[in-house]
């Protein structure tokens, strides 16, 4: 896929997510107003508050999308990464209070009244099915474009399944047996898998941030290509780097000193071209250097008057 492609595909993931969060905040604020369930309160508020996350992931994919100018010779793709990580500390910090007020709920004993439960269960039933579709959507586009953003967008929809199953389940339960402690315990279960997530998405923008390789399997992948290229007698000095779902990579190759320069710019543009099909997140850069003398160089170092 080209980059054009993929940044298209993440700014779909984007808008879609922006819709939805709009669409829930509606329909929940409204089947609060007929419940009065506390569980479809606090479901509302966490909707309320991916509606702020993902308008502001929508703004860091649009300014990641730049390309690079003067200023950023790179391209704009950090971004992604300041994002995540806020998105990451954000999720992490909601399943802490979500967790904690299901503790504090399931201590206290304490029990709200409901009144409607079949409205709110077609609300929530509603908003399960419109975040699930989304779920799924995002984590395709995270998958192809290896996007932060959209992976820690993805992230907070999901934790928003497990407390609206819970309310679905609560709400059920208050009608058919008048109970109304589940959706604390099942908010409890919610609040560990969202601390998880972020832990892991918070990682992975903070190693982006400071410059870490790529993963080893892109790296042992870019090694067997440059090894088995036509013309290519070696290869050293491989270095990679990510930035939001950009790869860059540094590689010196080793040619006959008595080819063309046609010939050698041909072997490391073909080279370059295969690695972006590989990678099509990747920014590439080539350097050429002489076989013989990168060998008598090795040798030098190695020998013992060197040492």
């Amino acid at each position: 896929m080209t980059q054009n492609g993929q940044t298209g595909m993440k700014l779909s993931a984007g808008l879609a997510s922006v819709m939805v969060a709009g669409v829930l905040v509606l329909l929940k604020l409204w089947a609060l107003g007929q419940t009065g369930a506390l569980s479809i309160a606090a479901s509302l508020a966490d909707s309320a508050m991916d509606l702020m996350m993902s308008l502001g992931a929508m703004a860091a994919l649009i300014y990641a999308s730049k390309p690079a100018d003067n200023d950023h010779n790179f391209g704009h793709s950090s971004v992604e990464d300041l994002t995540a990580l806020g998105q990451a500390i954000l999720v992490g910090a909601s399943g802490a209070v979500i967790g904690w007020a299901a503790l504090m709920r399931l201590v206290s004993g304490e029990v709200s009244p409901l009144r409607d439960e079949g409205v709110g269960m077609l609300v929530m039933a509603a908003s399960m099915v419109l975040t699930l579709a989304l779920v799924l959507w995002q984590g395709h586009v995270a998958r192809r474009t290896g996007s932060r953003v959209v992976a820690a967008d993805r992230l907070h929809y999901m934790g928003d399944l497990i407390p609206a199953s819970g309310a679905l389940i609560s709400l059920w339960a208050s009608r058919r047996f008048g109970i109304g402690q589940i959706d604390s315990i099942v908010a409890l279960a919610a609040s560990g898998v969202m601390a998880v997530g972020a832990l892991r998405i918070f990682k992975g923008a903070w190693d982006a941030l400071m410059d870490r390789q790529a993963s080893p399997e892109v790296i042992a992948g870019i090694e067997t290509l440059a090894r088995n290229w036509p013309g290519v007698l070696g290869f050293h000095d491989l270095k990679t780097r990510t930035s939001g779902s950009r790869i860059f990579i540094h590689l010196h190759i080793e040619l006959d000193g008595h080819l063309t320069l046609r010939e050698a710019h041909d072997i490391g543009a073909g080279l370059r071209r295969t690695i972006l099909l590989a990678y099509p997140q990747a920014d590439v850069i080539i350097h050429k250097d002489v076989a013989q003398d990168q060998a008598a160089s090795r040798a030098a170092m190695s020998s013992p008057v060197s040492r």
